[in-house]
C-alpha cells in the first residue's frame, strides 16, 4: 500500500480511516493517493499499520477493555513518526464524529470516510446517519466497495450515466423533494425515514440529474453491485 503526502492542500479532502468493514486496496490507494492528511480511529490503527500506511493522527477514547487490553502508544509512535494523538474521550460522540469535528476545528474543507460501514449493523446506521448534521460545516463523502454516500446540501445536480443507481434516503422526514432525471421522480414530495424512502432509483438516461429538497436531513447514495 503507498503512503500519501502527494499533496498538503486544506482544500484537498481528508481521509479519515474508522473500523469497519475493509474496503478495496485500489480504492483505498485512490483516496490516499489525494489526502493531505489521514485521520486514523483508535483501534483501526493496527490494521492500518498493517497496510503500510502512513498516518498523521491517531484519535479515539482509548478505552482499556474489559480483558485488559489497550493500545500501546509508545509501540505505535515508534511505528509511525511523526504522529499526532489525540484522547477524545466524550462517550456522549462516536470516535467518527470527533474524527469529522477535528478536521473542522483545524479548517479542511472536506473529508472522505472508509471503514465506517459493515461489520457491526448499528455502528453502520449510526455512522451513515449522524455524517448529516456537519454538512453545512465540512463536505462529507462516506466510501465503500459498493457505495458512495453523502449529504443533500442545497441543490445537488452531477451529470450519470444512464441506468445508474441512486438512492435517495431521508434522515427522518425530508419535505418539498423535487428530481430531475430519475426513473421515479418526485415533485414537492416527502419522505420519512421508516415509511416511505427514494430507495434503488435510477436515471433514465445519460445526462444530468437535479435534487432538491425544501428542509431535512437527505442522504444521496450512488450505489453499485
Amino acid at each position: 500500500m503507498s503512503s500519501h503526502h502527494i499533496v498538503r492542500d486544506e482544500q484537498e479532502p481528508a481521509l479519515l480511516i474508522a473500523n469497519g468493514e475493509h474496503c478495496s486496496d485500489e480504492l483505498l490507494g485512490q483516496l490516499l493517493e489525494w489526502s493531505p492528511v489521514v485521520v486514523v480511529l483508535d483501534r483501526a490503527i493496527w490494521r492500518v499499520l498493517d497496510l503500510g500506511i502512513k498516518v498523521d493522527v491517531l484519535l479515539g477514547d482509548f478505552d482499556v477493555r474489559a480483558d485488559g487490553s489497550g493500545l500501546d502508544l509508545d509501540l505505535i509512535r515508534q511505528q509511525q513518526y511523526p504522529l499526532t494523538v489525540v484522547h477524545a474521550p466524550d462517550q456522549d460522540k462516536t470516535d467518527l464524529e470527533k474524527g469529522i469535528e477535528y478536521l473542522i476545528e483545524r479548517g479542511h474543507s472536506a473529508v472522505n470516510i472508509v471503514w465506517a460501514t459493515g461489520r457491526r449493523a448499528d455502528h453502520s446506521l449510526t455512522n451513515m446517519t449522524n455524517i448529516v448534521r456537519y454538512k453545512n460545516q465540512i463536505k462529507v463523502v462516506m466510501l465503500d466497495d459498493y457505495s458512495r454516500i453523502f449529504p443533500l446540501v442545497g441543490t445537488y445536480e452531477k451529470w450519470y450515466e444512464a441506468g445508474t443507481p441512486l438512492s435517495l434516503v431521508p434522515v427522518g422526514t425530508v419535505e418539498g423533494i423535487v428530481t430531475e432525471g430519475l426513473k421515479y421522480n418526485l415533485y414537492d414530495e416527502s419522505l420519512t425515514l421508516g415509511y416511505r424512502s427514494g430507495n434503488s432509483n435510477e436515471t433514465t438516461q445519460d445526462g444530468f440529474v437535479k435534487v432538491s429538497a425544501r428542509s431535512g436531513d437527505l442522504l444521496m447514495m450512488e450505489c453499485w453491485d
